[in-house]
């Protein structure tokens, strides 16, 4: 039997025929697969739970495996080629193409989108958001609660070089000055709170107690950080994550001297950079010191102990009072960690004690220096602006600026104590000379401390921002103060100021004891330099700071760092050979600022708190971080 398939089977036309039927097939078949629309008859609901949208499932296999898989990653550049302020790090130069393309592809994946809202919509389906597509206008952590963050380009905190050569070089001393004096301490004293930079050893201050706690690193990564030292910043914060922990602590350390410092130094150091290591540190630090707060009044004791919780104020202190001046400086700090945090306990704190305060009778409408913790009473009648007082001041007008002018009981305690003080304690010398006298045991003392020194910056401070009618009177007192100090450091033979200098028929802004004759590096006066050059730009504040850098350089420098001086008066004075924390806190940073570009640490977003670390204004500065907010970095 021969096959079907044999030859003679079919005729010629059945054999067309059959060809042309399967070619027909095989087009229907492949037609299917390349031209039929992605929507079946499953419904658009169903197929859209199935099958996302073909352009933006590109899209996304794209962005997972790399933006630079199809377009090639821009060239990295020493960022020293475009700012010379930076000394470390890459960045980016953009790319045009890569611009373009992202460009096209966005608009693409948007069309798509809404094509796809519409047909949801048209099968009665719940519209799902859209993703986010621009992520340069939202945050990652946005939520409804927390809108996006607006660009924060305008807060300068690195860079700020000023436009005049001179000046630039005068600054890059400063940067120097700040380099030798971390690395003497780094070299010869790592770990330990301060160096001796004559004897290249460690040195730890009986106000931290009998631990190593690292003061000067905390003090100063904030000086590191805005000058762009960010190799010695990095091993700072390596040292705080590993090392910095007060329940290893032993002894009693000062609860304002931690809180300055320690605290102010970390939630300073978070709002700089985001990072959630300082503010955790800080919140352990805080907490360590609230069992001062467990008083009658809710005034805090000054000393506490790590190792058992208990507190106590000094021996000396008038009648074991507490002292206006430390337990009046904690309410910048511990608001602004509340803030942060989302704990008000800190907030609470300081807000009672606010309050014990501003209902204590003032004898003579002046705030005393001591305060009794269980009564709530004033003890000896001592004011002063210098020691025991000082800060108290600053910290009325600073919370009040760093709330975003919403603590209004700040703000009138703060212009009432101004101008009490302006009508019985200024006064002004035989010469001329404006200084802050000390009411003291029913009379009044012409002696002025060096730390009252920041007045004239505080004065100033108030009258341009308080814009009241005191203005011309506080800006006269503040420029008066400033030219005092300036005075108290041009009348010594080394150029540096005396720790308190006095003022008679005889003697004006000298020290007479042998016991004020010494200068520990004190930065009080370079304080009101800036605030008064920024309010101001009066080139003598530029001049005088000048002159202070180069008489630190001459008199106070070291192998191992600054030291202090015992004897002003003299060329060859004995140093004390200890180079204070606060030489890199405070010090050093105002002088950097002096010579900066006002852009750089704007007064109208920062505060500085009485160690010089820099507090955001609430509302003014984006880079505030509160509590469940995003979290915007610089």
């Amino acid at each position: 039997m021969p096959s079907v398939l044999g030859r003679g089977f079919f005729r010629p036309r059945e054999k067309s025929l059959i060809l042309l039927v399967m070619v027909t097939f095989a087009c229907v078949c492949f037609g299917a697969i390349f031209f039929l629309p992605e929507k079946s008859a499953l419904g658009l609901g169903a197929m859209d739970d199935l099958h996302e949208n073909r352009v933006y499932r590109v899209y996304q296999e794209l962005k997972n495996a790399g933006q630079d898989f199809i377009i090639p990653a821009p060239p990295r550049l020493d960022p020293a080629e475009l700012n010379p302020n930076l000394r470390h790090g890459v960045i980016d130069r953009p790319d045009p193409h890569q611009a373009q393309d992202k460009a096209r592809l966005l608009a693409q994946i948007e069309m798509d989108l809404e094509i796809k809202e519409l047909r949801q919509k048209a099968a009665g389906q719940r519209v799902l958001d859209k993703p986010q597509l621009d992520l340069a206008q939202r945050s990652s952590s946005a939520s409804p609660a927390h809108p996006p963050v607006p660009p924060v380009a305008s807060i300068v905190i690195q860079g700020g070089s000023d436009a005049d050569p001179d000046v630039q070089k005068r600054r890059e001393t400063v940067s120097r000055m700040m380099k030798h004096a971390w690395d003497g301490y780094a070299k010869y004293s790592w770990g330990k709170n301060e160096v001796k930079p004559v004897s290249r050893r460690g040195h730890s201050g009986s106000i931290f107690g009998s631990s190593n706690t690292g003061a000067t690193i905390v003090d100063g990564m904030d000086t590191l950080y805005i000058m762009g030292f960010m190799e010695e910043f990095q091993a700072g914060k390596e040292w705080i994550a590993e090392n910095l922990n007060f329940d290893h602590m032993t002894g009693d350390i000062s609860v304002f001297e931690t809180n300055i410092r320690f605290v102010g130094g970390l939630v300073s150091l978070y709002s700089l950079t985001g990072d959630e290591l300082f503010k955790e540190k800080a919140d352990h630090v805080a907490r360590k010191l609230l069992p001062a707060f467990n008083t009658p009044t809710g005034i805090p004791l000054a000393l506490v102990n790590m190792r058992t919780g208990s507190s106590k104020n000094f021996g000396w202190a008038s009648g074991a009072s507490s002292i206006l001046s430390e337990f009046g400086s904690l309410h910048m700090e511990f608001s602004y960690l509340s803030d942060i945090t989302g704990d008000p306990i800190f907030r609470q704190k300081v807000e009672k004690v606010r309050d014990v305060v501003a209902s204590a009778e003032r004898p003579k409408g002046l705030y005393p220096n001591y305060l009794s913790p269980k009564t709530g009473k004033w003890g000896q009648f001592h004011t002063s602006m210098g020691a025991l007082g000082d800060s108290f001041y600053e910290y009325l007008l600073k919370e009040y600026l760093r709330s975003g002018r919403k603590d209004n009981q700040a703000k009138d305690m703060f212009i009432e104590a101004a101008n009490d003080v302006a009508n019985q304690l200024v006064k002004i010398s035989p010469g001329g000379l404006t200084y802050f006298a000390e009411y003291k045991y029913g009379r009044l003392e012409h002696k002025m401390d060096h730390l009252a020194c920041f007045g004239g910056g505080m004065y100033a401070l108030g009258a341009k921002t308080l814009k009241n009618s005191y203005e011309n009177e506080w800006m006269k007192i503040a420029e008066g103060i400033t030219n005092t100090c300036h005075e108290s450091y041009d009348r010594t033979d080394t150029k540096l100021g005396p720790e308190a200098f006095r003022f008679s028929d005889a003697v004006e802004a000298r020290a007479i004891k042998s016991t004020e004759r010494y200068y520990i590096l004190r930065p009080e006066t370079f304080e009101s330099y800036f605030v008064l050059w920024r309010l101001t730009h009066d080139q003598k504040y530029r001049d005088w700071g000048w002159e202070a850098v180069q008489a630190l350089e001459k008199h106070c420098k070291a192998e191992g760092g600054y030291t202090g001086l015992k004897n002003v008066y003299a060329v060859d004075s004995p140093k004390d050979d200890v180079q204070q924390s606060f030489f890199l806190a405070e010090t050093l940073k105002y002088l950097y600022l002096l010579f900066s570009d006002d852009s750089l640490m704007s007064l109208d977003e920062w505060v500085f708190n009485t160690e010089a670390h820099p507090l955001p204004i609430m509302g003014k500065n984006k880079l505030y971080r509160p509590k469940g907010s995003n979290n915007v970095q610089p």
